[in-house]
């Protein structure tokens, strides 16, 4: 375990030499400097602009490689790494792929149940995930089709007390089935949750028309 480690830490000190030269790794003759401070030093000889770097208690990092000549700064290279890694878990989180969680209800679903659902929802947009709400009618429920809207419908607009939410995927039908998918995200203050609830009825309302 300790072995595995080890190796992967000094593939990822590798990389990290590969994606920007420090010190004595940047081999061009000439950098332009930016020190500790912001304050461009201009084009100075390697050599020089790593010495002063030290004397002041920097490293030397290359930060444009392609700029004729190089960007380099003066920065605490320990430090430098730790704002790089935390950009990178940060920009990883937001590219977190976005999934289509179910829930499914009934006609005559009960009130205990419909709470366990409404929960269900709200943890699923919490994880930052749409939600498709269906019922599936069977049988002589088939003929039910307007109640199973009114169902979807109003399990929509209860999870708009806490929520803004987004029509993603109008309400379709499909033999006995009833469908749409929506995200949800939390609500600001309450006089934008009454505005938005009566815009995302107005969304429903169409999608279902046109079914």
């Amino acid at each position: 375990m300790r072995i595995h480690r080890h190796r992967r830490f000094q593939r990822e000190v590798e990389r990290e030499r590969q994606l920007f030269r420090v010190n004595e790794r940047i081999r061009v003759p000439e950098v332009q400097v930016i020190d500790e401070q912001g304050e461009n030093l201009g084009a100075l000889p390697t050599a020089q602009a790593l010495a002063t770097a030290r004397e002041r208690g920097f490293d030397l990092i290359e930060v444009n490689p392609k700029a004729q000549p190089p960007i380099c700064k003066f920065l605490d290279y320990k430090q430098f790494k730790y704002e790089q890694e935390k950009a990178r878990r940060l920009q990883k989180a937001h590219a977190k792929k976005v999934e289509v969680k179910g829930v499914r209800l009934s006609l005559r679903i009960g009130e205990h149940d419909r709470n366990l659902r409404l929960e269900k929802a709200k943890e699923f947009f919490d994880e930052g995930n749409r939600v498709a709400v269906e019922i599936i009618l069977r049988g002589r429920e088939r003929a039910h089709g307007a109640m199973a809207r009114d169902v979807i419908q109003q399990f929509v607009n209860d999870l708009r007390a806490d929520y803004q939410i987004s029509l993603d995927q109008p309400l379709s039908v499909q033999g006995g089935r009833f469908s749409l998918v929506v995200g949800g995200r939390k609500q600001g203050t309450e006089g934008k949750k009454e505005a938005e609830a009566e815009e995302g009825e107005e969304e429903l309302d169409s999608a279902e028309n046109r079914t």
